[in-house]
């Protein structure tokens, strides 16, 4: 019985191309060997390998000359914001130009598109969409409010000391740019109306839903990083609220929970208490159903207790 050889080290960490098996001196007949498997044209992967996103796409974008990472994947990659029913997808998406071929990849979802200068990037070795890109590609997969929620992590002031950087990943005036350059995309309605929803200021998906949830409930538009002293920086902030009736509403997602954020959040909540403030603290329950309750409570507050009347004749046909 002819011995089996093994793979060379770099082979056996993941999936791999024929030209990476050839620099290592192995054979094309090594590599129907039962210990390798072959994923789809010029592509294979050791036989007893772990999904592992990163690897998996950086192995496709090798073997697909003029293609790139694209869609879910691409945002994946990225760490973008995207619904809980796709943020651990194994999907792999991989776009090209019309110039090439079709893609007909095994357990490849391909995509023909137009992607023009500055839409695809080459990152860390793999050729990308960027960010504002991919978000536009999933105009069509995403429902209107996951669509803005991801388009409201892209536009959102980072913080320098917190990310490392202090510019946005994109403004929505070059969002609207880029979606007017696409005026016959599959999901270019739903991107338009996204970008009218879009707003500076949401840390978080459940702060964007919630935004969104107040504002279909027919409530005025709240404001966002709300700081209870305007012209100090250092004052404490609120994520939503409004100002005239002194109601500040805070989600407290899963970081919360850790003894010290505690301790910070009680101290915040308290200088606006000091002030005169209601302040709403909401979870992950309210966001479970959807902030109705939490809506709700927000329109007794205002109709009720905060409101003088010269504030409730704006805020009447409202609540």
């Amino acid at each position: 019985m002819e011995k089996l050889t093994k793979l060379p080290g770099p082979l056996t960490a993941g999936p791999f191309t024929i030209a990476d098996a050839r620099s290592l001196g192995v054979p094309r007949t090594r590599l129907r060997r039962s210990d390798v498997i072959h994923v789809s044209r010029g592509l294979y992967r050791p036989a007893d390998w772990n999904f592992e996103l990163e690897t998996a796409a950086r192995a496709l974008a090798a073997a697909s000359p003029g293609a790139w990472i694209s869609h879910v994947t691409a945002a994946r990659l990225r760490c973008q914001i995207l619904p809980p029913w796709l943020s651990d997808s194994e999907e792999l998406h991989l776009s090209k130009p019309r110039a090439l071929p079709e893609i007909r990849r095994k357990g490849i979802l391909g995509h023909t598109v137009l992607a023009l200068d500055g839409e695809v990037e080459t990152v860390d070795g793999i050729r990308i969409s960027t960010r504002s890109r991919t978000w536009l590609d999933l105009a069509l997969r995403l429902s209107l409010p996951e669509l803005v929620c991801m388009g409201d992590e892209l536009v959102r002031i980072p913080r320098l000391g917190l990310e490392g950087r202090s510019d946005p990943f994109a403004t929505i005036d070059e969002l609207r740019w880029m979606v007017g350059r696409h005026p016959n995309l599959q999901g270019i309605v739903r991107a338009r109306a996204a970008l009218d929803l879009m707003r500076v200021g949401s840390d978080s998906a459940p702060e964007t839903l919630l935004r969104l949830a107040i504002c279909d409930a027919g409530l005025p538009e709240p404001e966002l990083q709300l700081r209870l002293r305007p012209d100090s920086p250092a004052a404490p902030t609120a994520d939503l609220g409004y100002r005239r009736p002194r109601l500040a509403v805070q989600y407290d997602g899963g970081h919360h929970l850790l003894p010290a954020q505690i301790f910070s959040d009680r101290r915040r909540d308290k200088a606006f208490e000091a002030a005169g403030w209601t302040v709403l603290v909401l979870t992950k329950d309210d966001l479970a159903d959807g902030f109705s309750g939490a809506v709700a409570k927000m329109k007794r507050i205002l109709r009720t207790s905060y409101l003088s009347p010269p504030a409730a004749a704006g805020f009447s046909s409202a609540i």
